[in-house]
Parts: structure tokens; sequence; C-alpha cells
């Protein structure tokens, strides 16, 4: 029987789908609104950790920290804007974003995160020269969780404190992944992946969006590959996946989030994830790689040479 988290999921995941078959069909993005930014936030010693949530289609205003900071989804995903580009990143990564760099971070479908507040000090002993994504793993999560948890901020040298310093030994163990999801910035085409982030299943190819969108096939295609650097074949299957990973992570079955993303079958949507992925959904889920105990790792996406300069991974 499917779990009350997943059928909420579900719920939420429908309703969007049916918002978006209205709006793209005129080729428009759907209003995002503004989510009030915490006030009275005290400088990070060296850390601090904040819960947070956001709402469907909600996003922080446009700022800048004193500080550095690290955001991370425990469920759903987050879109990351700023200065040269937009990303989403799935809940087994997270973002560096260094001091004084102003972005803004929303989601699309709804998310629960954690922020990490890093001070400058200790930032500039972590190997991130810019904005970076990184791959959290099981410790890393399980430390952020924890730490957000813990009614400790002033226990520098007590309990508080050393989960706060293995989170920091953590991340200078981190290694940056060419594994987000590139955004395209034009209303056009934000409109599109918007569309199809909504409802992976979607089949429609560049001639149907073509026609939508009111341009050719052609010209869809070749602005899709300078906005974002890969094809929109190559960026519907890393959708897919990400889609895939929200959905397994908000206690969705395998079968029914193959259902959900539009594969044929069950076995089809295995095959697509291992091929990714480098493991079954479900060794994924348990938190390890394939039978041979290699990591999880996303394979990384093929990106040009001019979108690269803009993107911050």
């Amino acid at each position: 029987m499917p779990t009350i988290k997943a059928e909420a999921v579900l719920a939420v995941f429908r309703l969007t789908v049916n918002l978006y078959r209205i709006t793209a069909k005129g080729g428009r993005t759907m209003r995002w609104d503004t989510i009030e930014a915490p006030h009275g936030v005290a400088p990070p010693r060296p850390m601090t950790v904040r819960a947070q949530s956001i709402p469907p289609r909600h996003a922080f205003p446009d700022h800048a920290h004193a500080w550095h900071q690290v955001v991370y989804a425990i469920s759903g995903a987050l879109t990351v804007t700023m200065p040269g580009g937009s990303f989403v990143i799935s809940p087994e990564q997270a973002a560096w974003l260094p001091t004084g760099l102003r972005h803004r971070v929303g989601s699309l479908l709804g998310a629960e995160f954690r922020s990490l507040w890093i001070s400058d000090g200790v930032g500039g002993e972590l190997p991130f020269a810019q904005a970076t994504v990184f791959r959290v793993s099981a410790l890393l999560k399980a430390l952020i969780v924890e730490a957000a948890e813990i009614d400790g901020t002033e226990d520098v040298d007590g309990y508080a404190g050393r989960v706060t310093h293995l989170i920091i030994d953590q991340l200078r163990r981190a290694e940056a992944i060419p594994a987000a999801l590139p955004w395209p910035r034009s209303a056009a085409l934000t409109a599109l992946c918007e569309a199809l982030y909504a409802d992976p299943a979607d089949a429609r190819g560049p001639e149907d969006w073509g026609g939508v969108l009111g341009m050719s096939a052609r010209t869809l295609s070749r602005r899709f590959v300078g906005e974002t650097g890969i094809s929109l074949r190559s960026w519907r299957r890393r959708m897919r996946l990400f889609r895939a990973i929200e959905l397994l992570c908000g206690g969705m079955s395998v079968t029914r989030t193959a259902m959900e993303l539009g594969y044929g079958s069950t076995s089809a949507f295995v095959y697509a994830f291992r091929l990714d992925m480098g493991c079954g959904p479900q060794a994924f889920m348990r938190g390890r790689g394939d039978e041979g105990g290699r990591p999880v790792v996303l394979a990384p996406v093929a990106i040009s040479s001019r979108a690269r300069r803009s993107l911050p991974v």
C-alpha cells in the first residue's frame, strides 16, 4: 500500500501537471510567488543550520549573505538562480553559494530543505572557489539533519560543536559534480521546461513544442542548446532521473514512479535508472551502489564550452 507521504507527493504532482497542461498551451509560465526570508539572522559562529520549507512555485527574493551558504533539499528539488545561470539540484545534491553571491532559491513543486550558513573564515578553508554543486553522502545527510534538530547552537565545545566540526570535515571532502539540471533563461524555454518538469510523461517532441511556442523545431533545438548547453533530448532524460529521485524519496514505489514518469514498463524504468546511476532504484534508496559496492554518482552531462562558462559547476 502506498504511504500517506507518497500519496501526498502524488497529489501535488498531479495537481501541478493539470495546471501546466493549461498554461503550457499558450507558452506561458505560471506565476512564482515570493516567500519572506527570515529576519534578525545572526552571523554564524562558525555554522548555523536552519530547517526551512518552500511551497510549490515559491522562491526567496534575490539576496546575498555576508557568509557562505549550503542549500540541501531533504525532499523535493531546489531551483537556484544566480548571475550567469540557473539550475535544479536533486535530493542527493547540495549547492555551495559563496559569500556575497546574489542568488535566489525556490522550488517548482515544493521542497523541505536545510540551509547551512558558514562563517567566512571557516568557509575559506573549504575546497569551493565559486558556486558549486556537490553530492551529499549518507553520512553528511545524517549530520545535516541532526544539526538542524538539536538545540545547541551555543554548545560550541559540546555535542552540537562536534556535529558542526564533522559537517565541516565532510564538506572538506566534497567534490564538485557536473550533474545539476541546467535551466534556460528565456520565457518561452522556461515555460517548456516547467511544463515538462511538472509532467515528465509528456511525450511531445520539438515539432509539437515548437508549434506551441511559436517557433520551428530547428530553432527550438538550437536555442535550447544555446541556453542550457545540452540538447532537449538529453535534458529530458536527466530531468526524468531527477523526478524519479524526487518521487522515490517521497515514498513512492518503483512501479508507481515508472508509471508517473511515462515509462512503458517498470523494467524499462529500472534499466534507464541503472544506466545513469550505476544501480537500480531500490539499491539507490538503500543508500549504496550495485552488488559490487560502487558509490552512487550521477553520470556527467555533456555541456558545451559556451554554456559551461555560464554555469556554476
